[in-house]
């Protein structure tokens, strides 16, 4: 299966490691911190010229990581990906 993320970007669900939503994780040092390197490496992808909601972070077979950011939300890309009993738990009481 694919995710669109926006714009011409689509990746395979089996290389997402987790989507995250900007504004909530970036309260952590250490998220900021691993965002911050991610850039200097060039891993960071920006899907979309407007301001980002989300962060997604992939692995390859490799090993290589990259982060895209998105300014599509968190619940709309996790409905998109097809994994409802993450959706369900997530947006269940």
């Amino acid at each position: 299966m694919f995710l669109h993320l926006g714009k011409d970007i689509v990746v395979r669900t089996r290389d997402i490691v987790g989507i995250f939503d900007l504004e909530t994780s970036t309260i952590s040092n250490t998220t900021r911190n691993y965002l911050a390197v991610a850039q200097k490496a060039g891993n960071v992808i920006n899907v979309s010229e407007e301001m980002p909601k989300s962060f997604i972070l992939c692995c390859e077979k490799d090993g290589k990581t990259t982060v895209y950011t998105s300014q599509i939300s968190t619940a709309t890309l996790l409905k998109r990906s097809s994994f409802p009993g993450v959706v369900s738990k997530i947006t269940s009481p």
